[in-house]
């Protein structure tokens, strides 16, 4: 089997893309989007019909500029997320506007917004996932989602800190980082790593031993890769989604693929159980200037986006 065959057998496959033929090329279990990735995929004809149709929506539902734009958005971004079912068995994860990443109440309202709109269309709440910056208000907000059976993915995640914080609010699933951080210790200390000492990788590795260690329900999917060789030091993570140029990569690569992580090897980690209230949290963030910068660079890039496609939006209304 190639690499990407012998992965499935330790880990679920997620895609990292709106583009609906790449998801059909690889049939993965579940996909992942974001305001980059949808702001990529309009760009090309074969989905300028999903953003005609969200566009001719959302101006029947307000005739102020401002509150159809939003309601067109969300439209825009449920109707990438419904093609991406007619694919998946599993579930599609969709982003609630990282403007909101410091705003509990508005948060709230924009991910049960979402999630109405794909039960509208005849899709039950467990497809779905909503994506929540892993801030304290995100946090927070996803505690009350939960409760209401909104299941949601935290994303933007650099740190144990968050990781701790996402798994006691009963968050279903985490994205821990991991290209971006490597990107922050490549500049910060002018060197190259190997995949096993890639400092992403053993982010991912110290919060994977953490969840099993304790117990923790959370499912993890490691996220964000630079090369096929981080990819290959986290086989046996719950879940990673990857980009489609390294799904390739994978499926042209004929290597023997080794379970790096595993439940019973995460029994013998030595960690130490942590719990975290509003000080420790941001106390540990301040402590953590990588994940503290990331953290606020991924909210900023992603907002960027949201604005780049609002701008192709109106230029198409």
């Amino acid at each position: 089997m190639n690499a990407l065959d012998q992965l499935r057998n330790f880990t679920t496959i997620v895609s990292d893309t709106g583009e609906i033929e790449e998801i059909k090329k690889y049939k993965p279990t579940d996909s992942t989007t974001n305001p980059s990735l949808i702001l990529a995929a309009s760009s090309k004809a074969d989905y300028q019909h999903l953003i005609l149709e969200a566009i001719a929506w959302g101006k029947k539902q307000a005739s102020d500029p401002r509150a159809a734009l939003d309601a067109i958005m969300e439209k825009l971004f449920v109707n990438f997320g419904l093609e991406i079912l007619k694919i998946v068995p599993g579930r599609v994860s969709t982003e609630v506007d990282a403007r909101l990443s410091f705003d509990y109440e508005a948060s709230l309202l924009k991910a049960r917004h979402l999630v109405s709109l794909y039960e509208k269309a005849g899709i039950q709440r467990e497809r779905v996932l909503i994506k929540l910056a892993s801030t304290w208000e995100g946090m927070r907000a996803a505690a009350e989602l939960e409760k209401e059976g909104i299941h949601c993915n935290m994303t933007l995640m650099f740190s144990l800190a968050q990781a701790i914080g996402c798994a006691q609010v009963g968050a279903t699933l985490i994205s821990p980082f991991v290209g971006r951080i490597l990107e922050w210790f490549r500049k910060s200390e002018g060197r190259d790593y190997e995949p096993k000492e890639d400092p992403g990788v053993l982010s991912v590795v110290e919060i994977y031993n953490y969840y099993k260690k304790m117990g923790v329900k959370t499912q993890i999917m490691a996220a964000s890769f630079r090369n096929v060789g981080e990819i290959l030091e986290l086989a046996g993570c719950d879940l990673i989604t990857i980009a489609p140029k390294f799904l390739a990569e994978l499926q042209n690569l004929e290597a023997t693929v080794v379970r790096k992580l595993s439940p019973e090897s995460a029994k013998q980690a030595s960690v130490g159980k942590i719990v975290l209230d509003e000080k420790t949290f941001r106390w540990m963030m301040c402590n953590n200037p990588m994940a503290t910068q990331k953290l606020d660079e991924g909210i900023v890039n992603f907002s960027k986006d949201i604005i780049k496609l609002e701008q192709l939006i109106q230029g198409m209304m």
